[in-house]
């Protein structure tokens, strides 16, 4: 259950990432410093984990420009431990102008499994350079060059960078072939949007956008489109629910509590 856990909160935060890349400013954002959006991740009746995904308080300045730190959490909870514990942090620093990371890292704990990596980009030469640290994440192990063949995002910044789009002009069916970078690799993933649809959540009755990002195929999603994220329509654009379905069964990450938005409910 940890590693389906694992999977779907990556699998969301890539389904997500360079929607209108080409049409980014950066500017009028609808989200800001100190937002912190919590989740629940379940397998029907079974609480298997929560999910967090927080801004930092203050910006940080890199070369005398403003930067937002960004975390994601995923750690498994209750019965759910005895298949093996989860405590994993993906961060994004990114640059609110251009809606672009200057770096990413991952600290991974999955059961004895650790793993610890830095990936800071040059944006505009098209390089990443990425450090990868020992299990304690004390010493270097290793450290590697890569070319790009454009701008990228990664794993948490690519979730932000969508909410900072105008998503009005989407059609239904619209296909948008998303670019990043991760694990040492470019990828490339379609994403298509299917429409709009109203859900409850915690904010009571929502209008939301839905998107599903197709899935290489692998041993643990059901089909093509196994994906669903529902983004509210209002000026916020949250993330309010992800569905993934599995060989067997669902899995469910649902908003349970949002705090310190731009634009309160």
């Amino acid at each position: 259950m940890s590693k389906h856990t694992t999977i779907l909160f990556l699998a969301l935060l890539l389904c997500i990432k360079t929607a209108f890349a080409q049409n980014s400013q950066g500017e009028d954002l609808p989200f800001t410093y100190g937002e912190v959006l919590d989740f629940e991740v379940s397998y029907g009746w079974l609480n298997l984990a929560d999910a967090k995904l927080e801004i930092n308080r203050k910006p940080e300045y890199v070369n005398n420009r403003e930067h937002m730190r960004i975390d994601a959490y995923g750690k498994t909870k209750g019965a759910a431990k005895v298949f093996g514990k989860v405590k994993d942090n993906w961060g994004s620093i990114l640059n609110p102008k251009t809606m672009l990371p200057i770096q990413s890292y991952r600290h991974i704990e999955e059961g004895n499994y650790r793993k610890h990596e830095v990936i800071d980009f040059g944006q505009e030469a098209k390089v990443a350079y990425t450090t990868l640290y020992d299990r304690d994440n004390k010493n270097v192990k290793e450290k590697r060059f890569f070319n790009l063949p454009g701008q990228v995002q990664d794993i948490v910044s690519g979730f932000y960078f969508l909410r900072s789009k105008d998503l009005r002009a989407l059609k239904s069916g619209e296909t948008i072939v998303i670019q990043g970078f991760f694990d040492k690799e470019v990828y490339k993933i379609q994403l298509i949007y299917e429409g709009r649809e109203s859900l409850e959540t915690v904010f009571g009755i929502q209008e939301t956008y839905v998107f599903s990002p197709k899935i290489p195929k692998n041993k643990i999603f059901r089909g093509d489109y196994p994906i669903k994220v529902w983004v509210t329509q209002d000026e916020n654009k949250i993330p309010v629910k992800i569905k993934a379905n599995l060989f067997v069964g669902s899995l469910d990450l649902d908003l349970v509590s949002a705090k310190g938005l731009k634009n309160p409910y």
